[in-house]
């Protein structure tokens, strides 16, 4: 989720992924195996795979989860998956991206479409709304690594286009996600492992929406997150701090 409150849409994000642990170590896995099924088993020579288990690590998965998943992408079980993306329209003419990784094209493809239309929206065609984000890495870090100035000093040597801080949040950092490995690892030498690595849409800019289009819109992606075949859900609502907080209550 993306909106006029970065921080609070992933505040509100961590909360439900701390009551959803087990589907959202599901999803992890999925990514590893994914991962490690497109390119070699090994993080230190597959950018990909090294970004996923970085990423479950932060969500302080079990190690035997990230082993065994792994593990799962030489096995001959036979389950592929395919990477999807879904493109929308949400309450308030908002646009949705929604990225799925599924082994039933049909089964995920319903069941996006069902949930878009539930919630007053609709399923556009690929393309409709990318052009309005930007594919970008995204690092974020926790306020305790350091004050504004020292993560801006830090990313600007390691070659980031864009910080945000918050001093109780912490820091979100932007760069271009070819080089979001290269960035990542300088930002490591200088501030420790980060909280997320990931590549990320990013809106190019923001529509408005009021309380009760906010709550069909919150409804909406968090039913598109609950599936097990969503990986991640992207938007481009403003919603002010106030009614994120009523929300998220």
């Amino acid at each position: 989720m993306a909106g006029h409150s970065q921080f609070k849409n992933i505040m509100h994000r961590k909360g439900r992924q701390d009551s959803v642990r087990s589907k959202m170590f599901s999803k992890l896995a999925r990514e590893i195996t994914v991962a490690a099924k497109a390119g070699l088993p090994d993080p230190d020579m597959n950018a990909r795979l090294r970004l996923a288990i970085q990423n479950a690590k932060a969500q302080s998965m079990p190690k035997d989860n990230i082993d065994r998943a792994i593990k799962k992408a030489a096995g001959t079980d036979g389950e592929n998956y395919d990477e999807v993306r879904y493109e929308g329209y949400g309450p308030g003419g908002t646009a949705i991206i929604v990225e799925a990784l599924t082994d039933n094209r049909n089964r995920t493809a319903s069941n996006v479409r069902s949930t878009f239309t539930k919630a007053g929206g609709a399923l556009g065609e690929t393309g409709s709304v990318s052009f309005s984000f930007d594919h970008v890495g995204e690092i974020t870090y926790k306020a305790s690594v350091g004050d504004a100035d020292k993560v801006m000093e830090a990313a600007i040597e390691a070659g980031a286009d864009d910080v945000e801080s918050d001093e109780e949040e912490g820091h979100i950092i932007i760069c271009g996600f070819e080089v979001l490995g290269e960035v990542a690892k300088t930002l490591e030498a200088a501030l420790g492992p980060a909280e997320t690595v990931k590549i990320i849409w990013r809106a190019q800019n923001s529509i408005p929406v009021d309380e009760e289009k906010a709550q069909s819109l919150m409804k909406l992606i968090d039913t598109l997150e609950d599936d097990d075949d969503v990986q991640n859900v992207y938007s481009n609502f403003e919603v002010s701090d106030e009614i994120m907080a009523k929300l998220s209550a």
